[in-house]
């Protein structure tokens, strides 16, 4: 991956994901590798990659190698979460091991788009999967966690999660999860709800959707309300948000 830096590119990567001092991406390296890029390297990494060698992957101080170890931990979740493999133990473990390594390297998917590229993919999708780890309780507990973490990553991965809990049709991920958020103080995290939401209505339920938006539009940040209501018609739009 080093072999094919660009420079031009990562100024501009470095711009776009607020790198500078006092941003939400301050001090983040880049190569200036775009993401189809990343996703080709992690194409011809064999499918019996080493587990215990990703996290040399997830600690690097370049961005986009820590991309590449977050794809790495997908595509070995995801073989593992095919319908015929839902119940098998050995996969139940192997999903568990991805689960456990992905919660403890949280911290270095730290900006919007490690998050957004690997979270609904791994944990959402394990939180309507069967788990040696514990049942729903266990898995409301793991995501709390995260909401309650001082790390706006871990609080991102509560959220943005409940986009396959919610294409797998269980909206519950995402209207806890909205609600925990509705007053966080960062734009991206009103970004995050608003979208959520959004994925929820549209892929589950535009009644729990307006539910949601009566009891709580009149308190929401613009920016989160603007997200949810996005795809309804103009007059719907501008009902809610004189609300």
């Amino acid at each position: 991956m080093e072999s094919l830096q660009d420079e031009e590119q990562r100024q501009i990567l470095m711009r776009f994901f607020k790198t500078g001092p006092g941003e939400y991406g301050e001090g983040d390296e880049f190569l200036g590798l775009k993401v189809p890029q990343t996703r080709e390297v992690v194409r011809a990494v064999p499918k019996d990659f080493p587990l215990d060698e990703i996290p040399e992957l997830l600690m690097s101080p370049w961005h986009e190698v820590r991309l590449c170890g977050l794809l790495i931990l997908v595509a070995k979740f995801e073989r593992l979460a095919t319908k015929r493999l839902e119940n098998n133990q050995a996969a139940i473990r192997g999903r568990d091991e991805i689960l456990t390594m992905y919660l403890q390297y949280a911290e270095q998917a730290n900006n919007w788009d490690l998050v957004d590229l690997s979270v609904h993919k791994i944990l959402g999708h394990w939180l309507l999967l069967p788990s040696n780890l514990g049942d729903r309780d266990y898995k409301i507990k793991v995501l709390d966690d995260l909401a309650q973490s001082p790390c706006l990553w871990k609080q991102r991965m509560s959220i943005v999660c409940s986009w396959k809990t919610s294409q797998m049709g269980d909206p519950s991920w995402c209207l806890r999860y909205a609600e925990i958020h509705l007053h966080h103080p960062h734009d991206l995290m009103h970004k995050a709800v608003g979208w959520m939401l959004r994925e929820m209505g549209k892929r589950v339920s535009m009644g729990l959707l307006r539910d949601f938006l009566r009891q709580h539009a009149h308190e929401m940040p613009r920016t989160a309300l603007r997200y949810a209501i996005e795809k309804m018609s103009d007059t719907e739009r501008q009902y809610w948000m004189q609300i």
